[in-house]
């Protein structure tokens, strides 16, 4: 839709008239614009619940939520659905709070927002729990992880869910920097170190702006680099009785990823891949 121009102002008034300072980007908003699309997790989540409980989701849980992006978009797009999210970083929660809650109008009583850690996290059981953008990966230790995996299990209802997504593949170990070009500023994906060893990795996002500067280590991640089988094993011995994989296909013409993700026990040896994992107790 078209925005009429604003009236011709008179010659005075163009001397009255200050030029206003340009606010600075944020880098919240650079973040949802380039790396999360809220409304495709929800409808990934929705499918991947129905498929294994044969009906729909009601209440999300959105571990590491951040801004609240995607439990905003839940309570938008599933029928009488509500969301909890839960982020130990208070400044970004009241962000998200101001910026995407409260814009929800009638919707927002639908979303609450705890600031506390993940481990804390009980009350009300979900239909689905949610750790999206690897930020499971914070837990560095095998026994961390079990702790979050066992804790989630626990709040899941009767037939919760807990969906998790991973990347993997040679390209996930080298130290390499990837630029990906959007409307008015460039994202870059940053990975610095990475300790075979360990599995340890450290990874950044900087934002190139249009007027030339760079937002540096807007965004930093210091994780463990789980394996697919890591993370399986792991669930298992946390008291989930089945584990389901869902394998992104490949674009016959570009031969990248098709951003289509469906139940698969062998997946292609690609030298970078993204799944979703699915877990029921």
């Amino acid at each position: 839709e078209k925005v009429p121009p604003p009236m011709a102002s008179s010659k005075s008034e163009k001397k009255r008239k200050k030029k206003k300072k340009k606010a600075p980007p944020d880098k919240h908003v650079l973040y949802q614009e380039s790396v999360q699309n809220a409304d495709y997790e929800v409808a990934n989540f929705k499918k991947i619940y129905k498929k294994l409980r044969g009906k729909s989701p009601r209440h999300l849980r959105e571990d590491f939520c951040g801004t609240a992006l995607i439990s905003c978009a839940w309570v938008r797009k599933i029928k009488e659905g509500t969301a909890q999210g839960v982020d130990i970083d208070a400044p970004t929660l009241a962000w998200g709070r101001e910026r995407n809650v409260a814009p929800l109008g009638d919707l927002a009583a639908r979303v609450e927002l705890l600031n506390c850690d993940v481990l804390e996290a009980r009350e009300p059981a979900a239909d689905v729990i949610a750790a999206v953008n690897f930020s499971y990966f914070v837990f560095k230790q095998r026994s961390r992880l079990l702790d979050y995996f066992r804790a989630a299990r626990a709040s899941l209802a009767t037939d919760g869910v807990l969906i998790l997504d991973i990347y993997g593949g040679p390209d996930a170990q080298t130290l390499q920097v990837e630029d990906t070009r959007y409307d008015d500023f460039t994202y870059v994906w940053d990975q610095d170190k990475y300790n075979p060893i360990t599995g340890e990795t450290v990874c950044h996002i900087h934002f190139r702006l249009a007027s030339g500067k760079t937002m540096k280590k807007a965004f930093t991640y210091d994780w463990r680099l789980w394996s697919l089988p890591e993370v399986r094993d792991a669930l298992l011995d946390a008291g989930f009785r089945e584990v389901t994989v869902f394998w992104e296909g490949t674009d016959k013409r570009t031969g990248e990823g098709n951003s289509i993700y469906r139940v698969s026990t062998k997946g292609d040896n690609a030298t970078s891949w993204i799944a979703y994992v699915a877990a029921t107790a």
